[in-house]
């Protein structure tokens, strides 16, 4: 195991924050939206990136990366843990996103520099945050199914109600958080909690997890 400094990893945290970019470098438009995600096979990190057309949904390509994680986990710090991971799978792709959606926060942090900001800075990417649970902050006044999540005075992200289930949105790097809610909303199919991206990763992670631990072996290589 590294040895893992709390101290130096907030350092990090504040040095990444000044450098994330809130405004959409969006030139060319969306046409193809990535997702990744991560499931865990012990101490192994098996991590699935998805991109699917922007207009119809449609899978575009997919891949897989499996790394040993060096890391606790420490709240607030995921980053340190599973950003590695993510890089490894998104550097896999055929096919380049034109935004990459995170499962995990982006400015919807404490020091406004989760997982999402740190993948979209190592890959100078679009990126966005999208968060199944409120990591900080408070939920501000809902204006039917949006409200704004705030952490101190700050707008760090905003909380959407996809039908029973409510997420987390938040700007990760070069997009801004209109943009970033309204791909989010876009990319949703109706019924479903997760936009398809991130939808289509995490089934694609935990189902390669699954076989992972069925094959009885953790040595073995994991490729599509």
């Amino acid at each position: 195991m590294v040895r893992f400094s709390v101290e130096r990893a907030r350092l990090a945290q504040r040095l990444i924050a000044e450098r994330v970019v809130e405004k959409d470098e969006l030139a060319g438009g969306v046409r193809s939206v990535g997702g990744v995600d991560v499931s865990y096979v012990g101490d192994l990190a098996v991590t699935a990136a998805t991109v699917v057309d922007a207009k119809s949904l449609k899978l575009v390509d997919k891949s897989l990366a499996k790394v040993r994680v060096e890391f606790p986990y420490v709240p607030t710090l995921l980053a340190f843990r599973e950003a590695g991971p993510m890089i490894a799978a998104v550097k896999k792709l055929r096919s380049k996103p034109d935004v990459l959606l995170v499962d995990g926060n982006g400015r919807l942090h404490p020091l406004g520099a989760g997982i999402a900001c740190q993948v979209g800075l190592a890959l100078d990417i679009p990126t966005v945050g999208v968060a199944k649970k409120l990591l900080c902050g408070s939920i501000g006044e809902w204006r039917g199914d949006e409200a704004p999540v705030l952490v101190g005075d700050r707008v760090a992200g905003a909380a959407l109600k996809l039908g029973s289930k409510i997420i987390y949105v938040s700007v990760g790097h070069k997009v801004s958080l209109k943009t970033a809610v309204e791909l989010v909303r876009a990319l949703t199919r109706r019924g479903y909690g997760l936009p398809e991206p991130l939808r289509l990763a995490h089934a694609e992670a935990v189902a390669a997890a699954r076989a992972l631990r069925g094959s009885g072996s953790k040595g073995k290589p994991l490729f599509l």
